[in-house]
């Protein structure tokens, strides 16, 4: 998976997320705003957009990243943000709070979402917050299925993605070429997600559902969910 997430980072520019982080990301800003936390953990950080604007918004509190991409992490840590390259569950203390950003659980699959969900439950403060979103269906069946052809001058792209229904998987194919000198070198590799339902989530974690919203970005329908639980006191 690490090398699919390092060649999606080099690419991530030319599909558009740069314009969709910041607008999904004022509702973590807003709900944040009304917390009191000291301590905040981000994981999935992937260059560290979310995390250096914590540390601008909230300078009192102690900021950490995760990310399995090793290009991800060394991004990040160019900002000069606290960023490493583990897996959430060997990572040892507590946080006040827990954020998964830009649909970061859709990535796991069912064994590996309660495997999750166990682990924050672990790493959060007596009522701490875990904040996240995922896609709807409609995303995955009209907004990103497709194909698609992105390029500039050293690069060039292309992304073949399908959702199966019936196993409610998303598959993203990639293909990047790099100018080296006078020539380009091809990489290849595949992303999928899966689909998970609001009602399926709850039923995975001890954790409790305090907020559900339904976010647009590309459409009037609803694209994502964003939703915030909390654990008991």
């Amino acid at each position: 998976m690490s090398n699919a997430l390092d060649l999606y980072a080099k690419v991530e520019d030319l599909l558009g997320v740069n314009e969709v982080t910041p607008i999904l990301n004022e509702y973590y800003y807003e709900t944040l705003e009304g917390l009191e936390f000291k301590t905040l953990l981000d994981v999935g950080c992937g260059s560290g957009g979310f995390l250096a604007n914590v540390e601008i918004k909230h300078p009192h509190v102690k900021a950490m990243g995760l990310d399995l991409s090793p290009v991800m992490v060394e991004n990040s840590r160019a900002k000069g943000l606290d960023v490493h390259c583990i897996d959430l569950c060997k990572l040892e203390g507590k946080f006040d709070v827990i954020t998964a950003i830009f649909d970061m659980v859709n990535y796991l699959d069912e064994k590996q979402f309660r495997r999750f969900f166990r682990c924050v439950e672990e790493r959060l403060e007596s009522g701490g917050y875990f904040i996240f979103d995922i896609n709807t269906l409609y995303a995955f069946k009209i907004i990103a299925a497709g194909s698609f052809i992105k390029d500039d001058e050293d690069r060039f792209v292309t992304i073949d993605s399908d959702y199966e229904e019936e196993l409610g998987e998303y598959y993203m194919d990639f293909t990047l070429f790099e100018r080296d000198g006078e020539c380009f070198r091809k990489s290849q590799d595949s992303i999928t997600q899966y689909f998970h339902t609001v009602n399926r989530i709850k039923k995975l974690t001890n954790l409790k559902l305090v907020s559900q919203k339904g976010i647009s970005i590309y459409s009037h329908e609803i694209e994502k969910y964003y939703l915030v639980f909390k654990k008991k006191k």
